[in-house]
């Protein structure tokens, strides 16, 4: 089956069904994906997850199997499902790119299709969007919190294996310099990265025949698991063993800050200077910021990261905001939305720190100041995915980018108000 149109919830299909039967689904119509709030309180998200949406889309497909399952459990009727079954997504799509920061409010996706092609969308985009830019959003505060030190992502084991694969390209995106994950290296080109685990130390009669075994295979420039038994002691046969030049030690229990200053004061003493520190087990961005001052050359982080670290969804929402050009919203209690098709730019100072989010109506655009910009760009035209379209490389330049931009206090790891407000321009 086509998995991607298996991301297509029954009351999707049942809004489609009634809307082409009344003759409204062909209406053209504008749908809008954004955020209420971000979680927890922070002080910013990160989008991620647009590119893999985008081809997405433009593999959306109801194939025979597809079709045959909605017939026999009679989800929707025929002419549905003939309609599904040549269902090729021809509107027009604009967003952040990927990288991008976005706030309460921020226009992250804005689908300008029929009714009926927007429609059974939302389930595919949601899914991915709220997936990635959790992951991204928490990744970027565990990498701020690294203050540049090396972060590898490891934690295919604690999630789905295909969300694990999308987990190491949004980590990737967020600054993470690798992954253990080996598909995800192969799909996307991100750097991989490992070393053995306990249970290769505990197959060998000792530790020593256990990281000979090692250094032969993979050279003295591998890392060496040395807390398996004793730290100190595996220290001590770690260089015996693959002398001065060994690559770097890797520590995943105990107190990390203590055992990081005793292991940098023993690799010295050995003359293995050059031997970088790898610490693991159960890191967050606040055990991370809490060892920057400690010896650590580079961490590696798992559950953490692939659950957004407490904060598993962006919390985004998939909204029609317009029907033949007249702006409609949503007035329920704490679940207000804006209608119209809105765009939005953002403004800084001169010095490049960002001052606020600016969301207007895409029919009355703001004259832009000198240091202005608009967020979104074009990402589908025509069905087809826009040139303008940045890398995941580039993704990854422009975060960077935009955390630069972010004012100090927006980057506290603590709960708070949004790094910057978001205004909205009425007509």
């Amino acid at each position: 089956m086509n998995s991607t149109a298996l991301l297509t919830d029954h009351y999707e299909l049942t809004m489609l069904a009634a809307a082409l039967r009344d003759g409204t689904g062909d209406r053209p119509c504008v749908f809008e994906l954004f955020a209420r709030r971000l979680p927890n309180e922070r002080r910013y998200g990160v989008v991620a997850g647009t590119n893999r949406l985008l081809d997405a889309i433009a593999d959306f497909r109801f194939g025979e199997e597809e079709i045959d399952q909605l017939r026999r459990n009679a989800v929707v009727d025929d002419s549905t499902l003939e309609w599904l079954a040549n269902y090729r997504f021809t509107g027009e799509i604009d967003g952040y790119p990927e990288g991008e920061l976005y706030f309460p409010g921020s226009p992250v996706l804005t689908v300008r299709a029929s009714f009926a092609e927007g429609v059974v969308l939302e389930t595919l985009a949601l899914s991915i969007l709220n997936h990635d830019s959790a992951i991204a959003s928490a990744a970027a505060r565990m990498v701020t919190a690294a203050n540049g030190r090396r972060m590898i992502e490891m934690g295919s084991r604690r999630t789905h294996e295909e969300a694990a694969v999308a987990c190491a390209r949004a980590s990737y995106l967020a600054g993470f310099t690798a992954t253990s994950n080996l598909e995800a290296g192969r799909r996307h080109g991100i750097p991989t990265a490992g070393t053995c685990a306990h249970a290769f130390t505990l197959l060998h009669d000792t530790e020593e025949e256990a990281f000979r075994s090692q250094v032969e295979a993979l050279g003295a420039g591998t890392t060496l698991l040395v807390d398996t038994y004793d730290i100190t002691e595996g220290i001590k046969t770690a260089v015996a063993v693959a002398g001065p030049d060994l690559g770097a030690i890797r520590i995943d229990s105990g107190d990390l800050g203590v055992l990081a200053r005793q292991a940098r004061d023993q690799l010295d003493s050995l003359g293995a200077r050059n031997t970088r520190i790898v610490v693991s087990g159960d890191l967050d961005e606040y055990s991370i910021a809490a060892l920057r001052a400690e010896p650590v050359d580079a961490y590696g982080v798992g559950t953490s990261v692939v659950v957004g670290s407490g904060a598993p969804t962006a919390g985004m929402v998939y909204k029609l905001v317009e029907v033949d050009g007249r702006h409609v919203e949503k007035r329920s209690t704490s679940k207000t939305s804006r209608g119209g098709w809105k765009k939005a730019l953002r403004r800084h100072k001169d010095t490049g720190t960002a001052l606020e989010e600016v969301v207007f109506q895409a029919s009355s655009e703001p004259e832009l100041g000198p240091h202005d910009r608009l967020v979104q760009i074009p990402l589908m035209r025509g069905g087809q995915v826009a040139d303008e379209v940045p890398t995941l490389e580039q993704s990854r330049e422009r975060l960077r980018a935009a955390l630069v931009s972010v004012p100090w206090e927006g980057l506290k790891l603590s709960r708070g108000e949004p790094a910057i407000p978001t205004i909205y321009l009425e007509n």
